[in-house]
């Protein structure tokens, strides 16, 4: 009997993308015409989630198919144990060939605690060009990119612009982290190819995370139309009804002052700062035009299975902050995610059921035909993928939580989400006995309120329905223990 030739998979993964930033969802301002394309390909989930609002633990759940808490990374800055699986170290063992350029995430990687690497587990890349950072700082550490600037005699620079102090002029397109990151996932899979070996590669650039840097030429684009952008979706007192974190937000993003304080920024600096952003995205979107064109000329798409998403979303200053942090707005949680594989997933087709994104490693084995890990937590998208199941309802629920996330200080904040196809509750666990009590939840009906500006949780006629969502939200939490049995005791 022939064996089966397993497919290939690029992995496309981009850092703080929220959904709503590509034209294939909805953004008439984004130059996104591959990625647009990609979602014509193959299936557009309209309403994925993360497991957690920031990068490490999100990238740990979504490389494990296991929710923060269980496979141990629940904040930026901590390691992830040489005990977990990842599914790229399982796909390398059933005999694929593994790449990265860019970021990981995975353990620390503050120039402070990483002086070489990031510290890895066993991952399963052969190739691993890290860069985790395109930032200035990172020069001095293992940073391919920045090593690969300096063999072009260039050195990595972001230029302060004039016009406002919370955006920058980043390095030119030809010289960008995307693009660098992109020309190594053309070397690897270019060599792949000759040794004619399945293979995976991540595709992990840095942008469009903050700092705000498009390239120049990028972001003058958008200066034409900059008053047509509009202004981040907030009202004044909004805040009165929300969390404590949030209004220490709204002051300076991860409670610093000064750190993008929304009342201190003009009309003009929201517009331009939300205008870098889109820029970055198109600079992403023709770095993933170049990679999908290399598939195609060189004989590869077909038997390539190509993911598009990113870890978490960015507030962009709605709801008065900017960047992410303890809070769960659909801004900061939805992400983008676009699954396509030529002549075998449905092309063209739009789920709108709730997935997480721990969900991708399951599926991902059910593709190759490698048995799903016993301590994944995610549930396959396959059949989904390819027509066999619903397209409108997949999950009840989706879960997302935060640990330990700074406000300033030594003052921290604990929080999760639980979200159903229309309701939304959210909680703050603990806070400092000096923070005020009143509204360490919020209540949303997304159906009536889709922005989320009407918080329901304290007000006495949906007493019912928050009881209702709080027996879930409890139920949710038991259920997210670690699903392998345990040790044997000696007693």
């Amino acid at each position: 009997m022939e064996e089966v030739k397993r497919p290939n998979i690029l992995w496309l993964c981009t850092d703080q993308q929220r959904a709503d930033s590509l034209g294939c969802y909805g953004n008439p301002f984004v130059r996104t015409p591959n990625i647009d394309a990609l979602a014509k390909s193959g299936v557009r989930f309209t309403h994925a989630y993360c497991q957690a609002p920031v990068c490490a633990p999100s990238r740990a759940s979504f490389l494990t198919g296991r929710y923060p808490r269980v496979c141990r990374v629940r904040q930026n800055g901590q390691d992830i144990p040489e005990t977990e699986v990842m599914v790229t170290r399982m796909l390398r063992d059933a005999g694929y060939t593994g790449g990265l350029s860019g970021k990981l995430h995975l353990s620390g990687c503050a120039p402070s605690v990483c002086r070489v690497a990031e510290r890895r587990i066993n991952d399963g890349y052969d190739y691993f060009a890290w860069s985790h950072d395109n930032e200035p700082k990172y020069d001095w550490v293992m940073n391919a990119y920045t090593q690969w600037l300096r063999t072009q005699g260039v050195k990595n620079a972001r230029t302060p612009r004039g016009d406002s102090p919370y955006v920058f002029d980043g390095m030119p397109a030809e010289l960008s982290q995307a693009k660098w990151c992109a020309d190594r996932a053309i070397e690897f899979m270019s060599a792949a190819k000759e040794n004619d070996v399945p293979w995976f590669f991540s595709f992990n650039c840095f942008d469009p995370h903050h700092p705000f840097d498009a390239p120049k030429e990028y972001l003058d684009r958008y200066l034409p139309i900059l008053d047509k952008i509009p202004l981040p979706d907030y009202y004044e007192g909004e805040l009165d009804s929300k969390t404590p974190p949030q209004r220490k937000e709204h002051r300076g993003a991860y409670g610093v002052k000064g750190h993008f304080p929304y009342d201190e920024m003009t009309e003009y600096d929201h517009r331009l700062l939300r205008a870098s952003y889109y820029a970055m995205c198109d600079l992403v979107d023709e770095q993933v035009g170049r990679m999908i064109a290399y598939l195609e000329e060189s004989g590869q798409l077909d038997n390539t299975i190509i993911l598009f998403h990113s870890d978490h979303g960015e507030s962009l200053g709605d709801h008065g902050m900017y960047l992410k942090g303890c809070y769960f707005y659909e801004p900061s949680v939805r992400v983008p995610l676009i699954i396509s594989w030529k002549g075998k997933f449905t092309e063209g087709a739009v789920c709108d059921g709730l997935v997480e994104l721990l969900d991708l490693a399951p599926t991902l084995l059910e593709a190759c035909g490698i048995e799903k890990h016993p301590g994944m937590q995610g549930r396959s998208l396959y059949s989904v993928l390819c027509g066999d199941a619903p397209l409108d309802r997949f999950r009840e629920d989706v879960f997302c939580e935060a640990h330990k996330s700074k406000m300033s200080g030594d003052v921290v904040t604990y929080g999760s989400m639980l979200r159903t196809e229309r309701y939304k509750i959210t909680m703050v666990h603990d806070l400092a006995p000096s923070y005020p009590r009143d509204h360490m939840c919020e209540l949303y009906d997304l159906e009536n309120d889709p922005l989320e500006k009407n918080n329901l949780y304290y007000d006495p006629e949906y007493a019912e329905l928050k009881a209702e969502m709080l027996e879930r939200f409890c139920n949710r939490q038991a259920m997210l223990a670690d699903v392998l049995p345990l040790k044997s005791m000696p007693f």
